[in-house]
């Protein structure tokens, strides 16, 4: 199994993060953002968001191992600096570079955002943004699941979950990698375990759809008698839906897709619209860039607006 090494020795924090002033403004961002930028949080004690924000905020320059820095300045203590930079409400994220102001952002927003926030940040001052180590992770389990390493998978995104348990990719990658070693139960142990903070993100949406239909292909039919059932009766309604499970069980996704949308287009309301049902599940399961996703959300989007 791949040996992770994911903890980085940061960089001590009084030189990338420091609390500033209206006295300590000028030297602490304007003069220090000529070499690097930095990033200004401005927050109060009061701000509920500020106390979320903050802190993974400050997670994220430390990321960036010392190409960018982090000054904080609490408004309260500052009035008059936030009415010059026309702060209107916190928190307030501003990224200065060369003793201008280069990005910015208002209010709490996903720690995936901001990581991004400060990539651009990095980059605008001339700097490469460093390699995501758990996103290089993450790939190399994707990689494990592909040859059929299921349980080499599921331990190295746990271990990508020992160091952020709400990093959503590795979170799914690890339910998928329970489904594809036969773990069902797990995998709904898993699922309903997930923190409350990633439980509605997409790749848990994908993981609950995946898991549905691993469900049902337990119970899939054999796919050359359904075909039969299909060619003697084109409306036998029950057949082809059954003929597109097992197609999904047997890994042809496209051939489930093109029977749903024909019992779509036969009869869209057959078993309180079952066809439609079943294709918004394999739709979340294959994910939003998958072609056939694509594809069929398209052709079904022309049947139900024709």
């Amino acid at each position: 199994m791949m040996d992770l090494n994911l903890t980085a020795s940061p960089a001590p924090d009084a030189d990338l993060i420091k609390d500033s002033t209206e006295a300590t403004f000028m030297a602490d961002v304007i003069e220090a953002s000529q070499t690097t930028p930095v990033i200004v949080d401005f927050w109060a004690p009061w701000c509920g968001p500020c106390k979320t924000l903050g802190p993974q905020l400050e997670d994220a320059v430390r990321a960036a191992k010392g190409a960018v820095k982090m000054v904080k300045v609490n408004v309260d203590e500052a009035q008059a600096l936030a009415g010059q930079l026309q702060i209107q409400s916190i928190p307030t994220v501003y990224a200065f570079h060369k003793g201008q102001p280069v990005d910015g952002f208002q209010g709490a927003v996903p720690q995936s955002e901001l990581k991004a926030f400060v990539d651009r940040v990095v980059k605008a001052g001339g700097g490469e943004a460093p390699s995501d180590t758990l996103a290089d992770a993450v790939a190399a389990a994707e990689d494990m699941l592909t040859e059929g390493a299921a349980l080499d998978a599921a331990q190295t995104f746990a271990a990508i979950l020992g160091e952020d348990p709400l990093h959503a990719p590795a979170y799914g990658g690890l339910v998928r990698a329970h489904i594809a070693a036969g773990d069902l139960d797990q995998a709904e142990a898993v699922l309903n375990g997930a923190p409350i903070e990633i439980s509605k993100s997409p790749e848990l949406d994908a993981a609950h759809a995946q898991l549905d239909l691993a469900r049902q292909a337990a119970n899939a039919g054999p796919v050359t008698e359904l075909q039969a059932a299909v060619e003697a009766d084109a409306d036998d309604h029950q057949a082809r839906f059954d003929l597109a499970k097992a197609l999904y069980a047997s890994g042809d996704a496209e051939g489930a897709v093109t029977h749903l949308l024909d019992l779509f287009r036969r009869d869209r309301e057959w078993n309180d619209a079952a066809a439609k049902t079943q294709l918004f599940t394999i739709f979340e399961a294959l994910g939003a860039k998958d072609p056939v996703a694509l594809n069929g959300r398209r052709k079904l989007s022309s049947m139900i607006f024709a």
